[in-house]
């Protein structure tokens, strides 16, 4: 069976380790923005629960922010009634 271009790439170690570094960053933002959306609340909204500005959980849902803060994740759980979980995996 040939193998698709996208399974070619992730035999190269480098890129292997790029896509998976920005598929974790993209997860996080996208789980903030759905948990957000089922909630029924605006990016203001969350951002008045975790006493930051809108355009912080802008940045926390997409999937090009690098420097994401415990604290703030764990506000913005507790803001979507969520327990913030954090581990390592293989």
């Amino acid at each position: 069976m040939k193998k698709t271009i996208f399974e070619k790439e992730m035999e190269n170690p480098k890129f292997r380790v790029l896509y998976e570094e920005v598929s974790r960053k993209m997860s996080i933002g996208e789980q903030i923005a759905q948990l957000r959306h089922e909630a029924k609340m605006s990016q203001l909204e969350l951002a008045k629960k975790v006493s930051t500005s809108r355009t912080a959980i802008a940045r926390y849902e997409s999937g090009n922010y690098n420097n994401y803060n415990v604290g703030t994740l764990a506000r913005i759980a507790q803001a979507l009634h969520k327990r913030l979980k954090i581990s390592f995996s293989s």
